[in-house]
């Protein structure tokens, strides 16, 4: 079986969940015997995954934009023709453009487009070779924006990928019920695949922020991408409630986003600024301590369709808070559960989380038993099904 699969990016060189995501399950796949080529927009430097990787910034001249592109596709072309809007939708399309050589030349039996970036991408390689192509949906753009004013370009190269696709692959049953609600795409022509995990436990290293746990404060931890999917607000109203009975709780906020200004903010203004710990974007070993250093993970995302900081936690062994609104809630039982939107629970679960220290000795040992069922081999044959579904 070969796969030409399209990716946005790659660890180290990843913004969050979807590089990680993509090179835990290419590599799943590989040791099953499929033949992947990973192509990428640009050159990173990257070790060897495992897999071929093609960067297209550097393998091919460029050429003309719309040539590849024009006459494939209806709605998203007539938007961007006349103004053509810059940043990652301007990459997408170049992702498109260039595209045809590569997937002539692998002549793959199936095309796997990760996310809306590389869809534009995906048409091409599938009109131009007649291969089929799947559309993996890690997140949508309603998600990322929480159903307000979603940017009309993503949306609509969002609805062209998933309407032109042979088939659809969900990260959950949350994002699957998310398609077939905004896109208009029939249930059956979307599979849910689950994401997973590479490693269950982790190596324990030397803790971070040693002086406040010897002075005896409790860790709070919230890590990803500051922005309005991921429920950054209601994660510092949390804390301005819990604080009020408990001020011997610090929250640390690992990750960097648009919203960061107004955390920082929102912690001033609450008065709660000196038990707030604002780190920026951490990766390797660096988070691997944060998560064990914190004896609580809490995800309040508003709209998350799988969520793998969840079994990062996990494997390091924190328990975690999770939004009833995420894919991963599917798959885990024992962890705490809240609504994003329900502040006050939230503060009262992470209260008695930090208090009883039996009710984290617990959810530390069940949860970690759940990380043997949802691993990338798991994904990588599902996957595998989809894949000769379509051959």
């Amino acid at each position: 079986m070969k796969v030409l699969m399209l990716g946005w990016e790659l660890p180290p060189h990843n913004s969050g969940g979807l590089g990680v995501a993509c090179l835990g399950l290419a590599q799943a796949l590989t040791k099953k015997g499929v033949n992947i080529t990973f192509v990428l927009p640009r050159k990173i430097n990257i070790q060897d995954p495992g897999f071929e990787v093609y960067f297209l910034d550097t393998d091919f001249e460029f050429e003309n934009l719309k040539s590849a592109y024009t006459g494939l596709t209806g709605g998203v072309l007539k938007i961007l023709m006349d103004d053509f809007p810059p940043d990652f939708v301007r990459g997408a399309m170049k992702f498109a453009e260039k595209i045809e050589k590569i997937a002539k030349l692998k002549k793959a039996d199936v095309v796997h487009a990760h996310d809306w970036m590389t869809f534009p991408a995906g048409i091409v390689a599938q009109k131009k070779t007649k291969t089929p192509l799947i559309a993996h949906v890690h997140s949508t753009e309603i998600d990322r924006t929480g159903g307000n004013f979603p940017n009309p370009y993503v949306y609509a190269i969002e609805k062209e990928g998933l309407q032109l696709a042979n088939k659809i692959i969900a990260v959950s049953n949350f994002t699957k019920n998310m398609i077939v609600d905004n896109y208009q795409i029939p249930p059956q022509k979307v599979a849910v695949v689950y994401n997973g995990i590479e490693k269950t436990s982790s190596q324990k290293l030397s803790p971070a922020l040693a002086e406040l746990k010897k002075m005896g404060y409790k860790i709070v931890l919230f890590l990803g991408r500051v922005t309005l999917q991921k429920g950054p607000e209601y994660f510092i109203k949390a804390a301005k409630r819990a604080l009020e009975f408990n001020k011997k709780i610090i929250f640390v906020v690992v990750g960097d986003g648009d919203m960061m200004p107004f955390m920082i903010y929102e912690a001033s203004r609450l008065g709660i600024a000196d038990k707030m710990i604002f780190t920026g974007f951490l990766r390797g070993e660096e988070k691997d301590r944060i998560y064990q250093t914190a004896d609580l993970y809490v995800m309040p995302s508003v709209s998350e369709p799988f969520g793998i900081t969840t079994l990062e936690a996990i494997a390091n062994n924190t328990p975690v808070l999770i939004s009833k609104q995420s894919g991963v809630s599917e798959v885990l039982q024992n962890v705490l559960k809240v609504d994003f939107w329900d502040t006050e629970e939230m503060a009262n679960k992470i209260l008695s989380l930090v208090k009883y220290k039996s009710l984290g000795k617990v959810l530390r040992a069940e949860s970690k038993k759940e990380l043997i069922n949802i691993n990338w081999h798991k994904s990588a044959d599902e996957c595998i099904k989809v894949y000769r579904s379509l051959v």
